[in-house]
């Protein structure tokens, strides 16, 4: 049995029950499915379950797919669903409903997106990125320069970045939410310098979609893509979506030709036509099992001001850092710039695995990076702050007693 707090705990736990009491988005919880006894702060990388999700996969797997079979395309809709379901996420991310698409995996709109880009600036062959970029758009990038002849993948510390953009530069493309640390970047600063020196922007949304709020007009953002399995609660592998704004879909032009981005995809003709608008970045047969269940994540929005998503999502934040300062005595004081933060909070441990192995073991989920980051998500919708500051006491507890140090804290598992 965990000790009873002390005085100061006590009225800091009091405070977490009143900033729930208080919570305008407190309704939302009941549309996921949490496990009791866990504290999810995870959703970072998976979002919870909608309560929505199962009944939805129940009705196109039994009666759309079952019943309906292949008229199920026209008579439920399904072709449709790439288009329809991105606009679901447009008033999110303040966008047009005909500058989405819901596609593929990030990594594949990614590359469609910065193909194009380089192709649209014959002349310049430079990608400009960050060294801190996310790993995995960065190794899309090296596999870009590697078969695009004389193009170059430029890397260069986040503070030279504008500095970075010149005549030599087609395409600019970073995460706008750092995966470790939190910190986000400043978007309409980038676009502008981007801008103004003829290249294009093309931004990484995983991190900051459904969490934070973004106005893709007014930061005068051009080309981004992001997942649907984070904080949009689409499910494990759930596709991504890809925004072009309306004053570019003319000029780009999809790097991958599949059928489903064709004028006329049951013409069959031999010759490739591209769609007009934001159609010719589709390519394959979309995922309609995936897709349903991102329609049933983008839901749980429904009725929700991203305003007070993020000024939740930065109240969630920063009660967890002072919680952990408190209890653990872990200084995140550098942390604190509420106002750079996106929903996850990071700090280093020597042994940062082994004790976020623990955690999990008591039932407070979290995530590590290495070499040695122990990360906590925070999802607006669902988390509240007694569960911060909960989490915040085991972690405490776990320091005190030295738990982490078990043998089967050790053992590396494959996803961390």
């Amino acid at each position: 049995m965990p000790a009873s707090p002390s005085a100061s705990e006590a009225v800091s736990l009091a405070r977490a029950r009143e900033l729930d009491a208080a919570d305008p988005l407190a309704f939302a919880r009941v549309r996921f499915q949490l496990p009791d006894g866990i504290i999810y702060l995870d959703g970072n990388s998976l979002g919870a379950l909608p309560k929505a999700t199962p009944g939805r996969l129940a009705d196109v797997v039994q009666r759309q797919w079952g019943e309906d079979l292949i008229t199920s395309w026209n008579k439920n809709g399904w072709i449709e669903w790439p288009h329809q379901i991105a606009a679901m996420l447009a008033p999110m991310v303040g966008a047009d409903p005909d500058e989405l698409l819901i596609a593929d995996s990030t990594s594949i709109c990614l590359f469609k997106l910065i193909v194009a880009a380089v192709m649209a600036r014959p002349g310049r062959r430079v990608i400009l990125t960050e060294a801190g970029n996310f790993p995995t758009d960065n190794y899309i990038m090296q596999g870009i320069a590697a078969l695009l002849p004389e193009t170059e993948l430029k890397i260069v510390e986040r503070e030279e970045l504008i500095g970075a953009i010149g005549p030599d530069i087609a395409v600019v493309s970073l995460t706008h939410v750092d995966f470790r640390g939190g910190e986000r970047l400043d978007m309409q600063a980038i676009n502008a310098a981007a801008r103004t020196n003829g290249a294009l922007a093309v931004w990484d949304l995983s991190h900051s979609a459904g969490v934070v709020t973004l106005d893709l007009h007014l930061s005068g953002c051009e080309l981004a893509v992001g997942c649907g399995y984070k904080y949009l609660n689409g499910g494990p592998g759930a596709p991504a979506f890809i925004y072009v704004s309306a004053g570019l879909q003319d000029e780009l032009q999809s790097p991958l030709t599949g059928w489903m981005g064709h004028t006329d995809p049951f013409a069959f003709a031999g010759d490739y036509r591209a769609a007009g608008g934001i159609r010719k970045f589709l390519t394959g047969t979309p995922s309609v099992l995936a897709l349903a269940a991102l329609s049933a994540g983008l839901e749980t929005f429904d009725d929700i001001d991203m305003q007070l998503v993020e000024a939740k999502t930065q109240a969630l934040t920063g009660f967890f850092i002072e919680s952990v300062t408190d209890l653990c005595g872990i200084d995140l004081s550098q942390q604190d710039d509420r106002c750079r933060h996106g929903g996850h909070v990071v700090f280093p441990h020597d042994h940062g695995y082994a004790v976020m192995r623990a955690l999990v073991d008591r039932g407070v989920i979290g995530d590590f990076r290495a070499p040695n980051l122990m990360r906590f998500g925070f999802a607006p919708l669902y988390n509240r702050f007694e569960e911060a500051w909960r989490a915040a006491e085991i972690l405490s507890e776990i320091l005190r007693t030295k738990s982490w140090q078990e043998p089967r804290f050790a053992s590396r598992d494959k996803v961390t």
